[in-house]
């Protein structure tokens, strides 16, 4: 059959896009490489960490080149996308991060079509549909805010506290970092327990609001098809329309030909412009060029301060307290070099370190990690054309689809502004009674964006303001991809809320098909009898 719209991503830019055409009325399909995440007492095991579960997988490793290293990464595939397994941190940009600063953008033309003023209704929506716990009006930078967060925040833990005792003590103000995360039962579902095996965990309790529970049920209780286990390797096209979505059920290997009036590309900052490369989607795209190009991932660290006594004996979720007072640039940084970023308190889980760790240091790094407390610094990098992916077409996977080649550098301006936030998170630790620190550097894409981006300039930028590909007048990209800066905080919300705007676009723009009489299937493809 024929669907008004089909979204091919389940994360944060496909579920909340298809949340605002569902609502609209609109016959959406959605169509995720993944399976449904099972949720029980098993996500607290050793096992349970995302990283060693089969929802990461090398099935369709990527050829990564980060620097001087070479290796082989895997990609997330499950209903809810890598909202699951994500931390819940949801940050609104700041206003300046939608202004042009030359310091970051240089001469990449990176550019944001319009300003935050525009985002700020959507904001305001992701939040109460994600239902985030925050405290307004605590945060030095917050942007402004038409309605309050949605929820309160929970009670700081011993360790938290303790964080922003010492960052107050420093002259600084700390604050709530705003969480996807329900703290009290309601509509059937329990609260949260403050377990600590939040950030790469599923939630066994189903307390953090990931778009798998917050979200993808709901809208398939009122009439989205679900399709999961099911790869997207082709979009076909026809002039200047995108005709079908070739897939391939991931058990059966069937392939199959979905036909919609629009598209909706919500993969992720690495598999969509996989897709369009792989669909030779470049072609018709006056920005085609880019497509791939200006990966942006930040530039990350984690700064532990190791105490003779267990910070966080009882293990409480330990990501609750900011720090925005260097966002905007600080001592030890020249103004003229533009933003700083931000620190954020994060200290994993035992179990998740032993599961990034060699095996040769799992238990000594499991060890000093118990005495720790962490502290995340953020900071922005800049987009640059040669930090790409590409397809490599002589070698496949058993899909089908080429090889992707992912290539990314951070630039001396990047190392120097994380060094600088590295020194006052030292500094903050060190207040706060650390023995000795140790800096963890992070070399992950879990927050990669810009690959697809939109932008002002035809030439340069793939998509339009409203997020449709240029060239191409029914296909639009929602995910990371689309965000042509990351800033200096974690991009979720933004996407979500991106995502929100985009919807309503396509919502006032096109009408829905009438409604045929022929019941739609709830669920196919493998995926559980009942809606979690």
């Amino acid at each position: 059959m024929t669907w008004d719209v089909i979204v091919v991503g389940s994360g944060f830019g496909g579920a909340v896009t298809a949340h605002a055409l569902v609502t609209a009325g609109f016959r959406v399909l959605m169509v995720e490489r993944g399976g449904w995440v099972a949720r029980g007492p098993q996500n607290w095991a050793a096992n349970g960490v995302g990283l060693i579960t089969p929802h990461y997988t090398t099935e369709s490793a990527y050829a990564v080149t980060s620097g001087t290293r070479h290796y082989r990464a895997g990609s997330w595939h499950c209903v809810g996308g890598q909202s699951v397994f994500y931390g819940c941190a949801s940050f609104r940009f700041r206003e300046r991060d939608f202004e042009t600063t030359t310091a970051i953008v240089g001469d990449s033309g990176a550019a944001w079509p319009f300003r935050y003023d525009a985002m700020e209704p959507f904001y305001t929506r992701a939040e109460n549909l994600l239902g985030v716990a925050g405290e307004a009006n605590s945060d030095p930078t917050e942007p402004p805010r038409s309605m309050p967060y949605p929820r309160p925040p929970a009670s700081l833990s011993r360790s938290a506290q303790v964080i922003a005792d010492a960052a107050r003590r420093l002259g600084l103000r700390p604050f709530r970092i705003p969480l996807a995360i329900s703290y009290d039962a309601d509509e059937g579902r329990r609260a949260c327990m403050r377990c600590g095996t939040c950030d790469g965990y599923a939630c066994a309790a189903e307390a953090k609001n990931d778009v798998a529970t917050a979200i993808i049920p709901q809208l398939v209780r009122e009439g989205m098809t679900l399709r999961p286990n099911t790869v997207c390797v082709r979009l076909a096209r026809d002039g200047t329309r995108v005709t079908a979505v070739e897939c391939v059920d991931r058990v059966t290997g069937e392939r199959s030909r979905l036909n919609a009036a629009r598209v909706v590309l919500a993969a992720g900052a690495l598999a969509t412009p996989h897709l369009l490369l792989a669909s030779q989607l470049t072609e018709c795209n006056p920005a085609g060029d880019s497509v791939g190009r200006y990966l942006m991932r930040h530039r990350n660290a984690v700064v532990f301060g190791v105490y003779s006594r267990q910070p966080n004996p009882e293990r409480a979720f330990d990501k609750q307290i900011a720090i925005h007072d260097f966002y905007h640039g600080g001592p030890g940084w020249d103004a003229s070099a533009g933003p700083l970023g931000g620190i954020q308190q994060l200290t994993p889980p035992v179990d998740l370190v032993r599961a990034y760790m060699p095996f040769v240091v799992r238990d000594p790094a499991a060890t000093l990690v118990s005495h720790a407390t962490g502290l995340l610094v953020i900071a922005e990098d800049q987009p640059r054309p040669e930090n790409r992916v590409t397809v490599d077409w002589a070698t496949r996977d058993r899909f089908g689809l080429p090889l992707l080649r992912v290539r990314h550098a951070h630039t001396s301006r990047d190392d120097a502004a994380a060094a600088v936030l590295v020194g006052h998170a030292k500094r903050i630790l060190r207040e706060a009674g650390a023995r000795f620190t140790y800096v963890h550097p992070i070399d992950t894409f879990s927050h990669a964006l810009g690959t697809v981006r939109m932008g002002v300039d035809p030439r340069t930028s793939p998509l339009d303001e409203h997020g449709r590909y240029r060239g191409l007048d029914n296909l639009y990209v929602v995910d990371a991809s689309a965000l042509p800066r990351s800033a200096s905080v974690n991009p979720s919300l933004t996407i979500a809320a991106n995502a929100l705007r985009v919807g309503a676009h396509i919502a006032e723009t096109a009408a829905p098909a009438p409604r045929s009489r022929r019941p739609l299937p709830v669920v196919s493809n493998h995926s559980p009898a009942t809606i979690p």
